[in-house]
C-alpha cells in the first residue's frame, strides 16, 4: 500500500471518528430540547388538571460536570409550588426549584434582616429603636411585595429567585446560600453585617459558571423590587416626600424621579453607583461597588385606602457588568436605615444627598447653617420646641439689621409721600408720566432714598423662609417629638378630628395652623398704617389682611406641625421686632430733618437719572415732531 493510499484511509477515518462525534453531540443536544418540551407540556398538563402527582412524572435530564466532590450540596426533597415537575433540564436547578424554603435571620444593634432561601434575598427588614405612628415595630421591608432577583442565561434563562438556595454557611455575623449547577460550579450569596452599621454587604460569587454561560454575554440583570410600607402619621406629608433617588458615578448630585407624584418612570443609559427607595424618613439603598452598568427605576403611589398599608411600590432593573472567569465576583451593598443627614453623611457615597433640604441656596442654608444650628442646640437641650424657639430668635437676630434697614426706608418714603402727592398733581396728564417720574427720581435721589431700599432687604430674607419650609418637613429629628399638644412635629397636629373631608384642608383642625392665621392677620393689621392709601392699595390691604391668613390657614392644616409653631413663633417675634423698631430707631421728625438738610446738598446725577433726562427729551422731541 502506497503512502497516498495511507493517508487517505486516514483522513477517511478522520471524517467518520468527527460525523459520529457530531451526531451523538446533536443527539443529545435533541434529548435534551425533547425533555425540556415535555417537561413544559406535562406542567400545563397538570396545571389543567389533566395529571396528578401520583400518575406521572419526569425524570429531568441532568448536565455538568461530574468529576470529583469537594463538597457534595445536600439535596432536599419537597416542592414549594405543590408540584414534583420541574421545567429545568438541569438536576440541581430541579432539586433547587422543588426545595422548601427556609428562613435565617442576621441582626446587630440597630437593624434586624430576615432571609429566605428561596432567592436567597432579604425579605423582612426591621429598623431596631424605631416605631411607625402607632407604635408598631418600624419594618421597613415587608414579605409581600419583595423581589430580589439575579438574571442570566445559563443553557437556559435563570432567575434566582424561583430556586430555594442551599444555606452552606452561617455565624453570628454572616450568612452565605449557595445555587449548584453541578457539584463543582454554583452561585454564592455571601452576606455579612458589622456591628454598629446599617449597611448589610452582599457579595454575589460565580464559581465555574463560564461553562455554563456563554462567552458572548457581559451584562447580567439585577431585579429589585420593594413595597415600601407606610410609616407616618400623614399620609399627604409621607407621599409628598418620597421618591426614587439613583446616583451617577464620579458626581456629588443625585437624580431622583420628583416629589408630589402618583408614579414616576426613568430609563437610565449611563452608569449608576447606587439607587434609593426613600421613604420620607427611612430608606433602603442599593448600592453597587463597580458601579451598574445601565437601568430603569420607576414607583407607583398606593392610595390612601391601600388594605395592605403600603405608601408605594419602588422597582429597579439594573445591568451588571459580567467579565467571564472560572470565579467572577460582584461586591454589593444594602443600606436600610434612617434619613438622618449625619448618619447617612457617614458612609460617604453621597447618601445625604436624598434627604430633600434644596438646591443650591436653599440646600446650602439648610445643610450648613440651619442642620449645624439645630444639632448644636441639641446637644444641650432635649425638648425641641424650645430649640425650634431658639433657633427663631437666633434667625431674627441674624437678619435684624436688613430689617432694620428695610424699616428706615419705608420711613423715608413714607416722609417723602407729601413731595411726591405734588408731583403726581403738577402733571396730572398721562402725556406728562415720563416727567413725573423724572421728578419722583431726582427727588428721592436728592434726599439720598432708593426705592428699593425696603424691598432688597425683605427679599434677601426669602432664601431663610423657603429653608426653614424645605427643613422642617424631612428633618428626622423632629419625627415623633412631641411638644405640648402636638405629638409629634414632623407631621400635623390635631385639636379636632373632622367626621368629613374638607378639600385641600382636611379632616382635622390644626391648632398651629391656626394661631399662626391668627398671628398673620394681626400683624398685617399692626402694618396697615405704614401702607400708602389710595385705590390701588385697597385690594393689597384685603389680601394682606384676610385673603393671605386664610390661605395660610388651609395651606398650613396639613403642615408639619414645627413648620405651622416655627411661622407662628416668625409672627410673633416681627411683630416685637416691629414695634421696637418704630419706638426706638424710627423717628420720623429726625428723619424728614436729615432728608430735607441732604436734599439742600448739590448732588451729581447717576447714570439712570441721566438715562432717563435723555428718554423724556426724546419723548418731547417726538411730540413736538408730531404737532
Amino acid at each position: 500500500m502506497n503512502k497516498n493510499s495511507i493517508t487517505g484511509f486516514v483522513i477517511i477515518g478522520a471524517i467518520l471518528i468527527g460525523f459520529s462525534w457530531y451526531n451523538t453531540k446533536v443527539f443529545k443536544e435533541q434529548e435534551a430540547l425533547q425533555a425540556s418540551k415535555d417537561s413544559l407540556e406535562m406542567a400545563q398538563r397538570m396545571l389543567n388538571g389533566e395529571l396528578t402527582d401520583d400518575n406521572d412524572s419526569i425524570t429531568p435530564i441532568e448536565s455538568g460536570n461530574q468529576g470529583s466532590l469537594q463538597q457534595e450540596p445536600p439535596v432536599e426533597q419537597g416542592n414549594i409550588s405543590g408540584s414534583n415537575t420541574s421545567l429545568y433540564t438541569n438536576s440541581y436547578l430541579s432539586q433547587a426549584g422543588n426545595a422548601p424554603e427556609t428562613r435565617s435571620f442576621i441582626e446587630n444593634d440597630l437593624i434586624k434582616i430576615e432571609l429566605s432561601s428561596l432567592g436567597a434575598k432579604p425579605v423582612n427588614v426591621q429598623i431596631k429603636g424605631y416605631f411607625t405612628h402607632d407604635s408598631l415595630d418600624l419594618m421597613l421591608i415587608k414579605e409581600k411585595g419583595t423581589q430580589f432577583s439575579l438574571n442570566f442565561f445559563a443553557g437556559q434563562q435563570i432567575s434566582t429567585s424561583a430556586f430555594s438556595f442551599t444555606k452552606h454557611n452561617q455565624n453570628q455575623n454572616s450568612i452565605s446560600y449557595r445555587l449548584y449547577l453541578d457539584s463543582l460550579s454554583y452561585l454564592e450569596y455571601n452576606y455579612s453585617l458589622a456591628q454598629k452599621s446599617h449597611m448589610l454587604d452582599l457579595d454575589i460569587v460565580m464559581v465555574g459558571m463560564d461553562k455554563y454561560i456563554p462567552r458572548n454575554q457581559s451584562f447580567m440583570d439585577l431585579e429589585w423590587n420593594v413595597d415600601i410600607p407606610r410609616l407616618e402619621k400623614g399620609y399627604d406629608n409621607e407621599k409628598n416626600y418620597s421618591t426614587v433617588v439613583y446616583k451617577f458615578p464620579n458626581t456629588s448630585s443625585v437624580e431622583d424621579l420628583g416629589l408630589r407624584k402618583d408614579e414616576a418612570q426613568e430609563d437610565i443609559r449611563t452608569g449608576v453607583q447606587w439607587v434609593a427607595f426613600q421613604q420620607q424618613f427611612f430608606s433602603a439603598i442599593l448600592v453597587a461597588n463597580e458601579n451598574f452598568s445601565s437601568g430603569s427605576v420607576s414607583y407607583r403611589v398606593y392610595p390612601e385606602t391601600d388594605p395592605d398599608k403600603n405608601l408605594m411600590k419602588c422597582t429597579s432593573r439594573m445591568e451588571l457588568a459580567y467579565n467571564e472567569g472560572q470565579q467572577v465576583n460582584i461586591p454589593l451593598q444594602f443600606y436600610f436605615g434612617p434619613n438622618h443627614f449625619k448618619t447617612l453623611k457617614s458612609y460617604d457615597m453621597g447618601f445625604e444627598k436624598i434627604v430633600p433640604l434644596g438646591g443650591w441656596i436653599i440646600g446650602w442654608i439648610n445643610r450648613y447653617v440651619i442642620i449645624l444650628v439645630f444639632d448644636t442646640l441639641g446637644k444641650f437641650i432635649n425638648n425641641y420646641g424650645l430649640i425650634i424657639l431658639l433657633l427663631t430668635i437666633l434667625i431674627k437676630l441674624v437678619i435684624s439689621p436688613l430689617t432694620i434697614k428695610s424699616y428706615l426706608s419705608s420711613a423715608k418714603m413714607r416722609v417723602l409721600k407729601p413731595e411726591v402727592d405734588k408731583i403726581n398733581s403738577k402733571y396730572p396728564k398721562q402725556e406728562d408720566a415720563m416727567k413725573k417720574q423724572q421728578e419722583v427720581m431726582a427727588l428721592y435721589n436728592k434726599a439720598g432714598v432708593s426705592m428699593f431700599g425696603g424691598c432688597l432687604p425683605m427679599l434677601l430674607q426669602f432664601p431663610i423662609l423657603f429653608a426653614m419650609f424645605r427643613f422642617f418637613p424631612s428633618s428626622f429629628e423632629l419625627r415623633q417629638e412631641s411638644f405640648l399638644w402636638a405629638d409629634d412635629l414632623s407631621s400635623y397636629d390635631s385639636i379636632l378630628d373632622l367626621p368629613f373631608t374638607i378639600p385641600l384642608f382636611g379632616d382635622h383642625v390644626s391648632l398651629f395652623a391656626v394661631l399662626m392665621a391668627i398671628s398673620m392677620f394681626f400683624y398685617s393689621r399692626m402694618n396697615m398704617d405704614q401702607m400708602n392709601a389710595g385705590p390701588q392699595m385697597a385690594g393689597m390691604k384685603y389680601m394682606s389682611l384676610y385673603f393671605m391668613p386664610l390661605f395660610l390657614l388651609v395651606l398650613g392644616n396639613n403642615f408639619s406641625s414645627g413648620l405651622s409653631y416655627y411661622y407662628l413663633l416668625s409672627n410673633l417675634i416681627t411683630m416685637v421686632q416691629t414695634w421696637v423698631i418704630r419706638k426706638y430707631f424710627v423717628d420720623e421728625d429726625k428723619i424728614y430733618a436729615q432728608l430735607k438738610q441732604k436734599a439742600a446738598t448739590p448732588k451729581k446725577k447717576s447714570k439712570f437719572q441721566e438715562r432717563l433726562d435723555s428718554a423724556y427729551k426724546a419723548q418731547q422731541q417726538q411730540m413736538k415732531n408730531r404737532k
